[in-house]
């Protein structure tokens, strides 16, 4: 019998490895793969064996795959149940029968990457609201003072260096601040007709975010190629690209230049619409830096939803701004600065305690955004062995993946049946760049750790997907 497993097991397993490579070959054969580089790997999820490679060592772009380094390091770092704290306070002294604040009203930021998200709405429903409704239960008719926003939580370099300057001013582009709010994210409503330069704006949401644009954006086409060029705590930029023709509501996503001075505007208008009268005008400890370390009398607290929460919506939907934070709250709780360089430094560092040799890793984010990250298939895969192995909160990261088909990222890819209830995975995609890891099921019941990276192909991403969907139908069918 002993010799018969051997026998089973010397002609089965070559013939496995066989059957994934011709799925491999017949992808790398593709004209639109002649300049193309490829990094793949998988495993077996319960022993560590390596059941095929590809140039797995090999160090590509990764896009948003790099976040399953982000959310598992903070996961593991930070816990389930983390959570960030904003403060609603006031400085100065107040007179209850008077109704006089001789001081200021604060909002104090503690990182939160959610605070007003819709992803988050009902968790936060009529936050700003409830802050004005406390301070007038206060009883503060007249402020002699202003409202102003202590951003200083983290370091005032919102968005990391190695962004490209097309990115920035994009709402996938937005950065990490020590307060931010509604996502940073607001829209641009525009009316379109055949005219490609007839372009109307109709409206901004939130209006506060209202600035001066020089606008060489056209309308043309059916697709969305606009950009916003805008440089964070800037009040201007431009407008350029193509956006659809014929449309009465067309919505341009842009990130917020400045979101402590717009929660500042928003509070300070809705104070004054609520009959309070302020003598100052709205700002930030940005523009003020000596009143970072004032003393603050709390009014109200507002906490996030649980690190478990964000990450889930993070991995889910790839959201760039919530792993941008994630990477400065790591600076900023292991290393005592909220920076994406220090966060960087937390991550490499749980990365090597957790055996991934980090030897041609170059973390640049923390969400993939930047054409200067690079890792390899073979260590993101032993990384999603360690997290199964021994990571202590596995079922809470598994559950952040989203399910092949049908949710997230992964909601019109891997729709085949096959994959029904098989794949769950992280998806990355830029510019010649597609990306998936993650865990498979097999056919024969064996679990199985992917990774694939493909970078600088040419033609449509929809054949590359297709190529990387029937490698993985071969890993599931003949494993």
């Amino acid at each position: 019998m002993r010799i018969r497993i051997l026998f089973i097991l010397f002609f089965w397993f070559p013939f496995l490895a066989y059957s994934q490579e011709i799925s491999l070959n017949k992808l790398l054969a593709d004209s639109s793969m002649e300049h193309a580089a490829v990094s793949f790997s998988i495993l077996e999820s319960d022993s560590g064996r390596t059941v095929f490679e590809y140039n797995a060592g090999k160090s590509l772009i990764p896009a948003s795959v790099m976040k399953l380094l982000t959310s598992s390091a903070a996961l593991e770092m930070l816990g389930p149940d983390y959570t960030f704290k904003t403060l609603l306070g006031y400085t100065g002294t107040f007179n209850k029968r008077s109704g006089r604040l001789k001081g200021d009203i604060v909002i104090k930021g503690g990182g939160d990457p959610v605070l007003g998200s819709n992803n988050f709405k009902e968790h936060y429903e009529g936050f700003i609201d409830t802050w004005i409704s406390e301070i007038k239960k206060l009883g503060i008719r007249k402020i002699e003072g202003k409202v102003i926003t202590d951003d200083s939580y983290y370091n005032y370099l919102p968005v990391p260096a190695k962004w490209l300057w097309e990115d920035a001013g994009n709402y996938y582009g937005a950065g990490a601040y020590g307060l931010s709010v509604f996502d940073n994210t607001y829209e641009i409503h525009f009316k379109t007709s055949s005219d490609s330069t007839n372009l109307i704006i109709t409206g901004i949401f939130p209006e506060e975010c209202r600035f001066e644009f020089t606008n060489w954006l056209v309308a043309a086409g059916t697709a969305d190629k606009g950009y916003v060029f805008a440089a964070p705590y800037s009040t201007n930029g431009w407008l350029a690209g193509t956006i659809p023709a014929n449309l009465d509501d067309f919505v341009l996503k842009a990130s917020i230049a400045d979101p402590p001075m717009i929660m500042a505007k928003i509070v300070d208008q809705k104070l004054r619409d609520a009959g309070i009268i302020i003598s100052g005008n709205p700002t930030t400890t940005r523009l003020q830096q000596s009143y970072i370390d004032v003393n603050i009398q709390p009014v109200k607290e507002v906490y996030s939803p649980p690190l478990k929460d964000i990450i889930e919506v993070l991995n889910h939907e790839s959201v760039n701004l919530y792993a941008e934070h994630l990477v400065k709250e790591l600076g900023k709780v292991f290393r005592l600065k909220g920076s994406t360089e220090s966060g960087v430094e937390v991550v490499y560092e749980f990365l090597k305690k957790a055996g991934i040799k980090t030897e041609g890793m170059f973390i640049e984010d923390g969400s993939g955004l930047s054409p200067l990250d690079a890792v390899n298939a073979r260590e993101l895969t032993r990384l999603l062995y360690f997290i199964k192995r021994q990571g202590k909160y596995f079922s809470v990261f598994y559950a952040s993946l989203p399910d092949a088909g049908k949710e997230g990222t992964l909601k019109n890819y891997f729709k085949d049946l096959l994959f029904e209830s098989r794949l769950v995975a992280k998806s990355g995609s830029m510019t010649r760049v597609r990306s998936y890891a993650g865990y498979i099921k097999t056919i024969s019941g064996k679990d199985l750790i992917f990774c694939i990276i493909v970078n600088n192909y040419s033609g449509p991403a929809q054949k590359i997907v297709a190529g990387i969907e029937e490698i993985l139908k071969e890993t599931i069918l003949n494993n």
